[in-house]
């Protein structure tokens, strides 16, 4: 008897896109099918997708008429595409339990191991088990709200809402239940447990949730909302959170694997190994974590090599600051957007009001003060940095560049000399300016490397590095340099304003 041939599949480095997800597919047809059989699952399925719609056009219905008799009709009106909304958005997150047990559930039953045994790639299996945890609450979700919009337009209400809306709040949908499913087959790839998974989804749905009540003022608040185009700003929303869902696919993809899947059984936090790490790290002025041997050596080969590996980090966030400068700069111009500042102020009188602020206790006080809105507003960034892939730092920090290059555009127009807001930035701005775009690009980076680890590091090594870099930046140049800013603007920047103006 002729031995039985067995199937290569080579790795997706030497093969085309179509074959991994060819491949891919795979996988993905054998876990929907088994989904789709399982009642327990399929049962709130259906009943979200054709009993909640009904229960959501009769609450819109009586809130309608609610709301009409005190002549608040609008009011009504924006609540119907929220709802709409809604609908979509409960399958998701009912449904989010299928994505959390992908990887640890499977481990649980012990229906991994032959799984995982199989000649596909890492890529091939993160790839198909994820899109069979996407199709099951797609499919609940688009189908609830197309019973829902069919309800509303041929039901009582007789609702005609503008097509790009609708457009609007499916694909707004769609993308926030790729976002919190890609998010939720990451976690279910790292814990090893389905109640840990489960805990840790708490860090998908409240942030969701917190969005969904952002896009919720939106609706109501927008002055576009009844335009034919859409809301601008949920447009702005899909395409975030479409740039998210990538992030999220090249994080699980690669954070995956098989080995490490299999032999984890139980999650340690060692916070003394953890920090010890990340002190070596800091004091380590190269890839080997060699201390350095003075502070001279560690500036100059540590806080500075830790700079120059910002890299790109650096030059995305350079380029965000000139970018929001010149749109500030263009805003201002625009006559609806003018502030008509009265033209008739003396540049001296203007000094008399600075000329009072001068004595040490108050610029005592007025240092503290910027260190502390400085430093706060560059920590939350950071923080928000770790948990956005970096996003947060170039939303946060260049904002007060907008709102300068506003400024200046109003003090010309205004028939000013702007001799004396240049002199009120950039005497201390020569120090503060290149630091927070420093504090700025090594947020970026930090939020970003989970993204592309390095070739040959994994992710956690990666992760200590880069923080380690980032600590390195932080404590040799932007807590100094923080401090020095904020000395030269409290103490000398007003005594050169008030020459500039002529006190």
């Amino acid at each position: 008897m002729a031995a039985q041939a067995t199937t290569y599949i080579p790795h997706p480095k030497t093969i085309g896109w179509r074959e991994t997800l060819s491949n891919a597919l795979v996988i993905t047809r054998r876990e929907v099918r088994d989904s789709f059989r399982d009642w327990r699952i399929i049962t709130p399925i259906i009943i979200l997708t054709f009993g909640f719609p009904f229960v959501a056009q009769f609450l819109a219905g009586k809130f309608l008429g609610f709301v009409s008799d005190y002549g608040a009709e609008i009011i009504g009106e924006r609540t119907i595409p929220f709802l709409l909304m809604i609908v979509g958005f409960f399958p998701i997150s009912i449904s989010l339990v299928i994505a959390l047990e992908t990887f640890v559930g499977e481990k649980e039953r012990r229906s991994l191991e032959p799984l995982l045994s199989t000649p596909l790639s890492n890529t091939e299996l993160y790839i198909g088990k994820t899109l069979a945890a996407m199709i099951p609450p797609l499919v609940a979700s688009i189908g609830g709200m197309l019973v829902y919009l069919s309800s509303l337009l041929l039901g009582n209400l007789a609702w005609r809402p503008p097509a790009a809306l609708v457009a609007q709040i499916i694909l707004l949908t769609v993308v926030q239940a790729l976002v919190m499913v890609t998010g939720a087959v990451v976690v279910s790839s790292q814990t090893t447990s389905t109640r840990a998974a489960n805990l840790l989804a708490s860090f998908i749905v409240i942030p969701m949730t917190l969005l969904i009540q952002a896009e919720s003022a939106i609706m109501f608040l927008a002055p576009d909302a009844e335009s034919p185009n859409g809301i601008g700003s949920l447009w702005a929303i899909i395409v975030g959170m479409v740039v998210v869902t990538v992030l999220l696919l090249r994080v699980g993809n690669a954070v995956f694997n098989r080995e490490e899947l299999l032999g984890r059984t139980i999650d340690q936090l060692n916070l003394k190994s953890t920090f010890g790490n990340l002190w070596r790290w800091v004091k380590s002025v190269d890839d080997k974590g060699t201390p350095a041997r003075n502070l001279a050596h560690w500036y100059r080969a540590g806080v500075f090599a830790a700079v120059r590996r910002l890299g790109p980090a650096l030059w995305i966030t350079i380029g965000v600051f000139l970018l929001t400068l010149s749109a500030g700069l263009v805003i201002g111009q625009l006559p609806e957007w003018q502030l008509h500042l009265p033209k008739d102020v003396l540049m001296t009188d203007a000094a008399g009001f600075i000329k009072p602020l001068l004595s040490v206790p108050t610029q005592t006080g007025a240092m503290t003060a910027i260190i502390s809105q400085n430093g706060g507003i560059l920590l939350a960034a950071f923080i928000l940095s770790m948990f956005t892939f970096g996003t947060a730092a170039l939303i946060l920090t260049p904002a007060v560049y907008f709102i300068l290059g506003y400024l200046f555009t109003q003090v010309v127009a205004a028939g000013y000399n702007p001799a004396f807001m240049i002199a009120a930035i950039m005497t201390h701005g020569i120090v503060e300016i290149p630091v927070i775009v420093l504090a700025a690009a090594a947020a970026l980076r930090m939020g970003a490397v989970v993204t592309k680890p390095p070739r040959g590091v994994t992710v956690g090594q990666a992760w200590s590095m880069t923080f380690g870099d980032t600590l390195k930046i932080a404590f040799g140049l932007i807590i100094p340099g923080l401090i020095a800013a904020a000395f030269i603007e409290a103490f000398i920047t007003p005594q050169v304003v008030v020459k500039v103006l002529g006190g």
